[in-house]
This record gives C-alpha cells, sequence and structure tokens, in this order.
C-alpha cells in the first residue's frame, strides 16, 4: 500500500519539511528516504518519503497552524497524485 496526505503550515519549506518527518516518525513511520520539491514563488510543495510501511507523498500549503492528514491508496492513486503534483510543480 500507499499512502497521500495533506499538510497545512505557517513554516517555512524547510521546516515544513523537518516536521512531516517527525510527524511520520510519531505515526509509526520508518523513514528510509525521502525528498522535497517545491518553487520558491508557490505557496506549497510535495514531500516523498520511501518508508518500512510504504510509499508516502504528502502535498503541503499555506495555513494558519501546522496540521497534518494521511490516508492509504492504491499504488495507482498514489503515483497519479505525485506526477500531478510535480507538473503543477514544474509549471508544465
Amino acid at each position: 500500500m500507499a499512502y497521500i496526505g495533506f499538510a497545512r503550515t505557517h513554516y517555512n519549506p524547510s521546516k515544513t519539511y523537518e516536521l512531516i518527518l517527525e510527524e511520520l516518525k510519531k505515526l509509526g513511520f520508518k523513514v528510509m528516504f525521502s525528498k522535497h520539491h517545491w518553487m520558491g514563488d508557490a505557496p506549497f510543495g510535495l514531500v516523498i518519503v520511501e518508508t518500512d510501511r510504504g510509499d508516502v507523498a504528502i502535498r503541503w500549503s499555506l495555513g494558519d497552524e501546522f496540521r497534518l492528514k494521511l490516508e492509504e491508496v492504491e499504488k495507482e492513486d498514489y503515483d497519479e497524485f505525485v506526477e500531478d503534483t510535480l507538473e503543477y510543480l514544474s509549471g508544465d
């Protein structure tokens, strides 16, 4: 299985990345690899994480506080979520 998530944050991209990884660890995920995509002029980004429980992709956007929601999805839905978000970030 795979997971997609949505985070709201009032922190900068670096701090948001750190908080997302910390939250995943609190939820019992063992992080093996992670990467972070964002554009300087876009108010959102994407964190992609390989874990012992499956792949995780979390789209974050600006908000008034930090919060994170995860849902378990099929691999195809995960792939589409990542692809769509990366396309939007790249401006294609």
